[in-house]
């Protein structure tokens, strides 16, 4: 484990920032080689902490909005994290797959030091994902992954980090047209900016911004995207410039107050249930359509599509569910201390997946499988521990005791033990204790959590049928 402090902020305060909004030019973002392309989305990491401690800090001093980083915000946050995960064992589908296309395909070879060609992947890398955004909600197996980011009922920059796991295996394919003449370390830059930008988007603390609304994708314009208001459907796809939606047809200015969400909310901080859900209601629906036709048509038309109505691909726009601001939000009152340990449990998770990153090159394929089945495991429970399941408390004991017999054997195999060895051993037998007295409890027939009571639309502690349609 490492203990210094130098890798935790990379770039300083200014750049990071800056970086948040595109702000760079083609002499301090060229490379000729693909391995001299930063990884920009780490370097900034820090800044999305401390941009969405800020914005909590102006939300709670103005009492204009109110954030969940308890519950929803919490889970946003855990659902990013997830969605790193997979990296320890594979490497980025979009640039592999963007890599091999470029040297057995390409038909020209841009210079990789030129600014045209920069500015050509600029617009090329946001085109590309103005298209990719606007199939995963029009065809229904990539929405079974990009819904993730749009099950949350808040809408602050803690939602822009709520991220799917399998979602970048779906958009590799769109972004082959330029690998026929744009080097990869240029596509590399642009599709890491793509990203960085629409974070700061994410909020509602930004009303307007003026003429720049005609150009660039906007909070006012990205608000309308995540609304289930029916005006919002299927609008504004726009990764950095508006300027696609305004050519293609789907933009929408904001008008009414956006309700955001799902169009029906799934009502869960589980991780699995985010992730997964919509694939397992899928397969239900599946199995129950008859015909070749209309099975095809599930996987393949809009999450909308009904074989009552099959002519129309994206759904009927009348069977949207009519919403109006303000609409009460699935909650659970949870006891501060469950609130303190999940934080505390996400901040350790954290630096473990830092460290196994760092480290992966000398650990076993193995060695790292398990570290992210673990890893996978602390986030699912957080949520099962946040929702008041019975099983979470036992399941957390075991993941304590895991962890305390495995960092136990870690120590007795090094002739120097770093410090913050000992402290964690310390803190999960104490957690291992904890939990172990909860499931004791909870087996007596004790309830150990607090009265669960929740608000939602009308449904108390289930989840609804996961999701036709979001925006």
């Amino acid at each position: 484990y490492t203990t210094n402090m130098d890798g935790i902020f990379k770039v300083p305060l200014t750049t990071g920032f800056r970086y948040l909004f595109y702000a760079v030019t083609p002499n301090e973002t060229t490379f000729e080689h693909v391995e001299d392309v930063p990884n920009y989305v780490e370097q900034v990491t820090p800044f999305f902490l401390l941009s969405i401690l800020l914005e909590y800090a102006i939300c709670h001093v103005t009492g204009s909005r109110k954030m969940r980083l308890h519950n929803d915000g919490y889970v946003s946050i855990v659902q990013g994290l997830c969605s790193e995960l997979p990296r320890m064992l594979f490497r980025s589908a979009e640039v592999a797959s963007y890599i091999w296309m470029y040297n057995n395909w390409r038909i020209t070879e841009l210079p990789w030091n030129s600014a045209f060609t920069w500015w050509l992947a600029f617009f090329g890398v946001d085109l590309g994902y103005y298209w990719f955004h606007r199939l995963a909600h029009e065809s229904n197996f990539m929405w079974a992954a990009h819904q993730v980011h749009h099950s949350s009922e808040d809408y602050n920059l803690s939602t822009a980090l709520r991220q799917s796991v399998l979602q970048k295996y779906t958009s590799w394919i769109f972004y082959f047209p330029m690998a026929l003449c744009i080097p990869p370390p240029v596509f590399m830059v642009h599709k890491q900016f793509n990203l960085l930008y629409q974070f700061w988007i994410h909020t509602e603390l930004v009303g307007t911004l003026g003429p720049l609304e005609y150009i660039l994708n906007t909070p006012s314009h990205h608000r309308v995207h995540h609304g289930r208001n029916p005006y919002c459907i299927d609008k504004n796809y726009a990764g950095t410039l508006i300027i696609w939606d305004r050519m293609f047809g789907t933009f929408q200015a904001e008008d009414e107050e956006v309700v955001y969400g799902l169009t029906h909310p799934i009502n869960t901080w589980q991780t699995w249930d985010i992730q997964l859900g919509h694939l397992k209601y899928m397969w239900g629906l599946l199995c129950s359509t008859p015909g070749l036709s209309n099975k095809l048509s599930v996987i393949f038309k809009g999450p909308g599509w009904t074989k009552e109505k099959p002519n129309l691909r994206l759904g009927d726009p009348n069977d949207l569910p009519k919403v109006k601001a303000p609409v009460k939000a699935y909650n659970t009152q949870n006891p501060l201390w469950t609130r303190v340990y999940v934080w505390v449990q996400f901040f350790i998770t954290l630096g473990i997946s830092q460290e196994v990153t760092i480290r992966k090159m000398g650990l076993s394929q193995s060695t790292v499988l398990l570290c992210m089945i673990f890893l996978f495991m602390s986030l699912y429970t957080s949520g099962a521990i946040l929702e008041k399941r019975a099983h979470g408390a036992v399941l957390e004991c075991l993941r304590c005791a895991v962890f305390c017999g495995v960092n136990m054997y870690i120590v007795s195999q090094r002739d120097t033990v770093p410090v913050i060895l000992h402290i964690l051993q310390g803190l999960f037998i104490v957690f291992t204790a904890v939990w172990t007295v909860q499931s004791i409890r909870l087996l007596s027939g004790t309830d150990i959590f607090e009265s669960h009571q929740t608000a939602t639309n009308g449904i108390q502690n289930g989840i609804q049928k996961p999701l036709d349609k979001n925006d």
